[in-house]
């Protein structure tokens, strides 16, 4: 029997009494042995013994103070559980660890159960799955395809039924490829914001710790669980508050970012640009406008992944044991490795300076977009092709994907639709640092999903001006100065009066909410990085502040609002209908 093990339909099964944790785990452990030997996802499946004391654990506490209740999951073997062996799919690496990772201790502590450790291509280095000696890993719903790596075994888990949600890693891809590959949602969040504490490096700067989900929506509950400091992980960020789990909304109007049709690489697969329009398609019809993206400096910095000085940082890792040991790595990961010891210091300078002029390039390409969407590969390949051609398919399959944590952006691949042999296909949506669950929301929007009522929030605010902070009035540099742009100018709804209000130098206007003998005011509509709101809310004076105010298509945006006593000995200018105009009327 297939279980719907959403996190939604498990958590109210529990609650009604309709499903018995240790019935469950005990048949999905059942479920996963039998199924094993076809798709090699598991290199170490929890015993009943090993099991039991997570079931005792749960027995002994109620459904409703645990978010996570007996929410199975899989762990890619290169992140520690405690007790059971980690390997990195080299067994002549492999030792046991005292204590799990701090991520996956977090989600025990949630109540969550690991079925097990899966498979992976060695050492976390390849994108296909299929480069382990505890076997390759096939694809869930065509054998002659991979799951897709580094993290191949995990994803199989959640696609066949087994785990409500896995964990990965990703460090050019690893957690985008094999999610598009087994029709998932594969959050890759920002760098450090998930703990990678107990976690084999593969490039100890880059790497992070991934998701594998059926929903976004998934995706954004289990992020805003776990994305919490960690004294463990010296790479470690603290989630602000405009990307914690609150931010996970509606949403409306969007820029998107989609590349140049001479940055779109296909490699010679018929289906791919047809699915990939109507991937574009999509996301205009859910608010979104597509602006042209020059995607050469992203593509240029995903070259210095694997011809730059992050080769000799995957060398720091196993290089002792490759050159110890030979035979116990495998010939393709020695061949990825070669390079690593020839890296100088001052090829790792240059390499970095490199980084970061395309760096600043690609932050200047994305500051007016909300979001990017790109294919998440470019061509699905065959095992056989695979075999033929190890390095350059598997090289085709990062196309998308390698740049993403030099760059330091936030990533989602989203289910999109179905080539026409029924191998899933995907896209991905990346924006800048932080901005994880409002691209989580447009996903989930993509995919057609509920969410709350409230708006999505990312990284920028949008605030609404009415005076002085006009474009190109006294005090708009005050915007300016934040990096703040432009959005519209547009009218609030019919329910506002402004006046002029007394004192200066600088002229200000007050705008009123009032309940009779409203009407619309011109304001434009500004969007300001969130960092920055904070230092532009303490220049604004009394009796001024930020509030919310209504816009004339019903929209409520921050925006300025004047407090009452502020309007003695000022002059009400609503029949001028703005500022502008009334400063005209001035002469």
């Amino acid at each position: 029997m297939k279980h719907d093990l959403q996190l939604d339909v498990l958590r109210q099964r529990y609650l009604s009494g309709d499903c018995c944790v240790r019935t469950l785990l005990l048949e999905l452990r059942e479920q996963a042995q039998a199924l094993n030997p076809d798709f090699n996802m598991f290199i170490h499946l929890l015993s009943a013994q090993e099991l039991e004391p997570y079931l005792a654990a749960l027995e002994a506490s109620k459904v409703e103070d645990l978010p996570l209740y007996g929410v199975p999951f899989a762990i890619k073997d290169n992140i520690d559980l405690a007790g059971i062996p980690t390997t990195a799919a080299c067994p002549a690496y492999a030792y046991v660890p005292e204590r799990s990772a701090t991520l996956v201790q977090r989600l025990i502590d949630l109540g969550a159960v690991p079925l097990g450790k899966t498979n992976l291509d060695q050492f976390a280095t390849g994108l296909n799955g299929t480069r382990s000696p505890y076997g390759a890993c096939r694809n869930s719903v065509l054998p002659e395809y991979p799951s897709g790596g580094s993290s191949a075994g995990s994803p199989l888990t959640v696609a066949l039924g087994l785990t409500s949600f896995a964990l990965g890693t990703d460090t050019a891809g690893s957690g985008r490829v094999p999610a598009a590959l087994n029709n998932l949602v594969g959050l890759k969040a920002t760098k450090g914001l998930l703990s990678t504490a107990g976690v084999v490096p593969a490039c100890r700067t880059l790497d992070c710790v991934t998701t594998f989900t059926a929903t976004a929506a998934e995706a954004s509950r289990l992020l805003a669980l776990t994305a919490t400091p960690d004294p463990r992980d010296e790479y470690g960020r603290n989630n602000p508050s405009w990307n914690d789990g609150s931010a996970f909304g509606q949403v409306n109007s969007f820029r998107f970012g989609v590349p140049r049709a001479e940055d779109l690489q296909f490699f010679g697969c018929n289906e791919g640009p047809a699915l990939f329009t109507a991937a574009v398609e999509r996301l205009q019809t859910l608010g979104g406008e597509p602006v042209s993206l020059d995607l050469s400096a992203f593509l240029e910095a995903a070259q210095l992944l694997y011809e730059g000085p992050w080769v000799a940082e995957r060398y720091s890792v196993v290089g002792e044991l490759a050159q110890a040991q030979p035979d116990a790595v495998l010939p393709v990961i020695h061949a990825v490795l070669a390079k690593g010891p020839e890296v100088s210091g001052v090829d790792t300078f240059r390499a970095q300076y490199r980084l970061q002029l395309l760096k600043a390039q690609c932050d200047r390409a994305m500051a007016g977009l909300d979001c990017v969407l790109t294919p998440t590969i470019g061509r699905p390949v065959t095992l056989a092709e695979l075999a033929a051609e190890p390095v350059l398919r598997n090289s085709e399959l990062g196309y998308y994907t390698n740049f993403m944590n030099l760059l330091d952006y936030a990533a989602v691949a989203v289910p999109s639709g179905f080539m026409a042999n029924g191998l899933p296909w995907g896209v991905t949506l990346f924006g800048r640092p932080f901005t994880d669950q409002y691209l989580l929301s447009l996903a989930n929007a993509y995919q057609g999903g509920q969410a709350p009522a409230t708006l999505a929030r990312n990284d920028q605010t949008r605030l609404v001006v009415c005076g002085a902070h006009l474009d190109g009035l006294a005090l708009n540099w005050q915007l300016k100065q934040r990096g703040a742009t432009l959005l519209e100018a547009t009218v609030s709804s019919p329910h506002y009066r402004l006046h002029a209000l007394a004192g200066g130098p600088v002229k200000r206007p007050g705008m009123v909410r009032v309940a009779q003998g409203g009407v619309a005011i011109a304001v434009e509509v500004w969007q300001l990085p969130s960092a920055e709101l904070g230092s532009f809310l303490n220049a604004i004076p009394a009796p001024l502040g930020l509030g919310k105010v209504e816009l004339a298509d019903g929209r409520w945006e921050t925006g300025f609002i004047c407090e009452g006593y502020g309007l003695q000995g000022a002059t009400d200018i609503s029949e001028w209908g703005g500022w502008r105009a009334w400063l005209a009327s001035l002469g």
